[in-house]
């Protein structure tokens, strides 16, 4: 869904320098922020493509991009196989295809590719809702290959796996918060990105009853003085781990205060240095300060909000924190106060399940119809376009040299000229 969840994220830590590749499902920084400029506005199936490719059917997972390489994660049309892609970013050529996990199943709107790659350059790791994990170089050789649930019982997710893992320090951080269908524990590990090693695995208890400790998402970075910490939402609350040890630090209870069974969490927490916006199943979202010790529910707490997202996960400027919900509100607030600037604001309607990406002063954000919104950033809400693509579309977008990449079911489509500005008829 938004990803459907085990999205993958990139390390806030890598900096300007990779701000032109698109290395996780959140893009350069794992925020859904991008540094680019001069990006399309206005677009359709015959209008602004550079160039589509075919794809067999539908995916949460969004397109990842280094130089020259797009990397996919597919579930083929024979319904049972699982696939890597590389694809030439230039003419849309596949340039190979890797198996990775049968036992493709649909679990409502997810299959078991919902899980974004992610890439330092070098190596491109994908996970699978089966929970093979593997790592690639750039010519497709197989470098390794992990069964998360052989080696740590199967997932208890009601509707499947779907997190994709963090990539921090070059080890791959990877969630399993589950219990409606197990009684194991949820759990993170660290897992060693050149061996495929575990050098951790850190237990995460919950309260949470029947289906709130399921959680679909991928965890964030926040930035803490010189150092960073890993944040997890689900199983009711939000945690703040150390990512040498996966020692929980702090923890903030009230995602679920009304101890409702069906809380599980599909929208990823999302960071702006140390402050955390912690999205639960809308209301009500925390927005707390990282970097304390132990209970920090009331000390760390900044702010909260009760009109949350459901499954699109926030995105922030560092000033503005943006809010579009599964219906296609959307709503504006000052990041450190909470103060509201506009909203609730109506987007076409629909279902969303894609997260909002903010570049170039816009926002962008597809609901399932295939409608891609493009509204302006700031504190005035304006809608700038509205387009339609006519295909189911539960993938985020994804930036990259002035090009914007969308995955419907269908196809995947690059929009607009390669450096941007002129529109490609």
């Amino acid at each position: 869904m938004r990803k459907f969840v085990l999205i993958a994220t990139w390390v806030i830590a890598a900096g300007a320098a990779l701000s032109a590749n698109w290395p996780a499902w959140r893009g350069p920084s794992g925020d859904g922020v991008s540094a680019e400029t001069n990006l399309p506005v206005h677009w359709s199936p015959t209008e602004n493509i550079a160039w589509k490719l075919a794809l067999p059917q539908w995916s949460g997972a969004t397109p990842i991009i280094w130089g020259e390489t797009i990397f996919l994660n597919v579930a083929e049309a024979d319904g049972d196989q699982l696939s890597l892609w590389a694809v030439n970013r230039t003419k849309g050529d596949v340039l190979w295809k890797k198996a990775l996990s049968t036992g493709n199943n649909k679990q409502r709107k997810q299959n078991m590719s919902s899980p974004s790659p992610v890439t330092d350059g070098t190596t491109v790791w994908v996970m699978t809702g089966t929970g093979i994990l593997k790592a690639f170089d750039f010519k497709g050789n197989d470098l390794w290959t992990r069964d998360i649930q052989k080696d740590y019982g199967r997932f208890g997710l009601n509707w499947g796996y779907a997190n994709s893992p963090l990539l921090h320090d070059a080890d791959l951080f990877v969630p399993v918060l589950h219990g409606m269908k197990t009684d194991d524990p949820s759990y993170m590990l660290r897992i060693d990105g050149t061996t495929g090693k575990t050098e951790w695995r850190v237990e995460r208890p919950t309260n949470a009853i029947r289906e709130s400790p399921d959680a679909y998402i991928t965890p964030a970075l926040a930035k803490v003085g010189n150092g960073f910490e890993i944040i997890l939402n689900g199983g009711d609350v939000v945690t703040g781990h150390d990512p040498g040890t996966g020692k929980e630090l702090w923890r903030a209870d009230g995602l679920n205060p009304d101890n409702n069974p069906a809380y599980r969490i599909v929208a990823s927490p999302t960071t702006s240095n140390d402050i955390v916006i912690a999205p639960t199943r809308e209301r009500p979202m925390l927005i707390l300060r990282a970097g304390g010790r132990g209970d920090v529910t009331t000390s760390h707490k900044l702010w909260d909000f009760q009109s949350g997202p459901d499954v699109p996960s926030p995105v922030t400027d560092g000033t503005y924190l943006y809010v579009v919900n599964d219906r296609g509100v959307a709503f504006c607030l000052e990041l450190k106060t909470g103060k509201p600037v506009y909203g609730p604001e109506r987007l076409t309607p629909g279902t969303y399940s894609a997260s909002p990406v903010l570049a170039d002063g816009k926002l962008y954000i597809t609901n399932e119809d295939g409608v891609a919104s493009v509204f302006r950033a700031g504190p005035k809400f304006e809608v700038l376009a509205t387009n339609k693509m006519d295909d189911y579309t539960l993938s985020s977008i994804a930036v990259k040299d002035g090009q914007l990449f969308l995955r419907t079911a269908g196809w995947l489509w690059v929009i607009g000229p390669r450096g941007g500005t002129k529109t490609v008829r």
